[in-house]
């Protein structure tokens, strides 16, 4: 059909990267009879045409060549073309139909409704294609009835007719789920659907997979009628369900010459020219997150959603996932962990040590998802500790010191994400391998993030990193460039030692024109108060600098080193009136005190501003400066920021703290966010919730 002469003026649409007359090419690529090409056209199909789930007019267009393609025997890889036509009415059908819709060039565009009505209107592909010969062109069209097929009493039957024909695991969950798809589609279907789901569910004798994903299902089509038996059964369904892996005698060896062995010499990927480490790294880390390992993780993951507040079941069924003897689902389940811990408050003790107990060195895999799940949850993953040091210690004494770098990809991951866990911790036991990064320069990267926490180690650390430093080429800035890193580290590790280097990389920032460097080299300074005062000559001048950071970031380190009020005040207040900078300039301020009165009648109207930090910064300044008369409109403004962005909580508990019995208006508030099960706080991080809980509790131990 795409090889008939064009009928479609493709030029005259556009899709993500622009005018869409490549479309038909990659059309009639997916058709090729050489796989490499089939590929690629799929891929530039989804990166353009279907970018990121957009559907657009050059998308519609496309769907009546797609239907001839998932249509045509001899089309060689009619699955992914029926992949692609589900994901695209997906996608169409999840967009409110309502809503108003823009093309790239900006034209209102009705492509999702156009997609949803094609797809109904040749549903009966998807009717045909569940009972199709090859099982990937089923497992694709399953998806289709549920989505796609407006008569729900047919729907049905042709899934109850589908299931006992399925044999594969993946395909039967699918039919479950697609079943549980139609119920909350078509009200019409609900009774007929859900009481199939309740038969399925109670069957002993259809298999435990089906079982289980029936009554996750069934659950999912009715959540608030969640039994307290329902996280029961369904852990001893998926007890039924998980085989226990049985190692046949030869397998260790096979795996290690198949390159599957932590032990076995393995090359690394190939960098990419010309892509930082960090760049890289991000990739491979998305590329590990897609991965599913068990049938049934998707099912599994469902359930999580469908259970939501519910902790404690939840904690139950990953308690069972982490302990299942099937390697795949324990894998999968270190994810599911980490984001209920992440997400939800309360003592997650059992869970983190569940994790802990997956830092086996017979399996790396396994091992570094487990450590970098522990990592992302300090200091909830305190109880991991003693762990994860057994687990980083029995590594440089089996592997040897320079484990770090081994060429082993597998052992060389579970050893750096174990050694990064327990540095967040500020155990002096990962300090052997951080040493070994930064002196054979092996991901340095890795180890410049976590230096910070060591400052018992500055000693071995602080020359270490300050001849890097001196050795960075400050002409260049972003990703490439490690000298942000490294004067990040610096400045957390507090040793006066580095304060030369710091000077020194300020001047040759400020000779480049790299005034983002330079501003960061002026807070590294900064941070070390008086101890920095030997820098006060390179930094005086700059802050009359023309680039408004480093002017900015001068002149707080001029306070900082040792500046006198007089000085320093007036700079300030003037920083007052820049947007970009007015925050920092009024947290400076604030900790001058009360010697920055001048600026108080500029912070004042601040309080009322627009945007929630702004008013955060100015209040808590305001409070710093002026004191108890200013209680009143403080606590008003903190607490009306807080209620726009509650990514303000850490900053406004602080200043609340500081003070005292003047933030007893606030208490109630307080109380409400100790009550809270979800967590909160600046960018969500756990780490962040746990400062914030804790503050939280101080305030309200002091005013209760």
């Amino acid at each position: 059909m795409i090889n008939e002469p064009p009928a479609i003026d493709w030029s005259s649409m556009s899709h993500a990267y622009g005018p869409a007359d490549d479309v038909p090419a990659w059309l009639r690529e997916m058709a090729s009879a050489d796989s490499g090409t089939r590929e690629t056209a799929f891929r530039n199909f989804y990166s353009a045409a279907h970018h990121q789930g957009d559907v657009y007019t050059c998308t519609v267009a496309s769907l009546p060549f797609l239907f001839a393609l998932a249509e045509d025997p001899a089309t060689p890889d009619r699955a992914s073309v029926v992949e692609l036509l589900v994901s695209i009415g997906r996608a169409a059908s999840e967009r409110d139909i309502d809503a108003v819709y823009f093309s790239v060039d900006g034209t209102e565009s009705t492509a999702h409704v156009d997609a949803v009505a094609a797809m109904r209107e040749r549903a009966d592909l998807f009717v045909r294609q569940v009972a199709d010969q090859d099982r990937l062109v089923r497992r694709a069209a399953i998806e289709g009835i549920g989505l796609f097929l407006d008569d729900a009493d047919r729907a049905l039957e042709v899934l109850r007719a589908r299931l006992p024909a399925e044999l594969g695991v993946v395909e039967r969950l699918l039919i479950v789920r697609t079943t549980a798809d139609l119920a909350i589609r078509l009200p019409a279907g609900h009774a007929a659907a859900t009481a199939w789901l309740d038969v399925l569910a109670g069957e002993t004798a259809s298999s435990p997979d089906v079982r289980l994903a029936a009554l996750v299902h069934r659950t999912r089509c009715a959540p608030h009628g969640v039994g307290g038996d329902i996280v029961p059964r369904a852990i001893e369904l998926l007890r039924q369900a998980t085989p226990t892996p049985q190692r046949e005698p030869g397998n260790e060896a096979r795996e290690a010459r198949a390159g599957g062995c932590a032990c076995t010499p393995a090359a690394p990927a190939p960098a990419s020219q010309g892509v930082p480490p960090q760049i890289a790294a991000a990739f491979e880390d998305l590329e590990r997150h897609n991965r599913v390992h068990a049938p049934t993780t998707s099912l599994l993951g469902t359930f999580h959603a469908v259970l939501d507040d519910r902790v404690a079941e939840r904690t139950a069924l990953l308690t069972e996932q982490l302990r299942s003897p099937d390697p795949a689902t324990r894998y999968d389940a270190i994810r599911m962990t980490r984001d209920l811990i992440q997400t939800w408050r309360g003592d997650h003790t059992d869970l983190v040590l569940l994790l802990a107990a997956c830092l086996l060195p017979e399996d790396p895999y396994t091992a570094a998802a487990a450590a970098a799940a522990l990592g992302s949850l300090t200091p909830v993953s305190e109880p991991a500790r003693e762990a994860l040091a057994s687990y980083v210690v029995t590594h440089r004494t089996v592997h040897g010191p320079d484990v770090w770098a081994t060429p082993h990809p597998l052992l060389r991951r579970a050893h750096q994400e174990a050694v990064l866990a327990l540095a967040r911790l500020g155990d002096l036991r990962a300090l052997p391998s951080l040493l070994t990064a930064l002196d054979d320069d092996a991901d340095a990267w890795r180890a410049l993030h976590v230096v910070g926490h060591l400052p018992p180690a500055a000693g071995e650390l602080v020359p270490r990193l300050s001849r890097r430093l001196a050795d960075t080429d400050l002409s260049e800035d972003g990703f490439a460039s490690s000298a942000g890193a490294l004067m990040s580290a610096l400045a957390a590790l507090r040793d006066p030692a580095a304060v030369p280097t710091l000077t020194n990389a300020v001047t040759a920032a400020i000779l480049h024109d790299n005034w983002h460097t330079a501003a960061s080299a002026l807070d590294a300074l900064a941070s070390f108060g008086a101890a920095a005062a030997s820098a006060l000559d390179v930094v005086r001048p700059l802050a009359a600098a023309e680039d408004i950071g480093v002017r900015t970031a001068a002149t707080a380190a001029l306070w900082e080193l040792g500046g006198s009020p007089e000085t320093v005040v007036p700079k300030l207040h003037d920083l007052l009136d820049s947007h970009q900078e007015a925050r920092a300039a009024a947290a400076v301020l604030g900790r001058i005190g009360p010697p920055a009165a001048m600026a108080l009648p500029r912070l004042r109207t601040m309080l009322t501003a627009g945007y929630e930090w702004t008013r955060v910064h100015a209040a808590a300044a305001v409070w710093d400066i002026g004191g108890a008369a200013e209680a009143s409109a403080v606590v008003q403004a903190l607490l009306g920021a807080w209620e726009s962005n509650e990514a303000t909580s850490n900053h406004v508990v602080a200043c609340l703290e500081r003070m005292g019995r003047a933030a007893v208006p606030a208490l109630p508030r307080v109380r409400a966010e100790l009550a809270r099960p979800r967590r909160s706080g600046r960018f969500g991080s756990t780490a962040n919730d746990e400062e914030l809980q804790g503050a939280c509790r101080a305030i309200v131990a002091r005013l209760a």
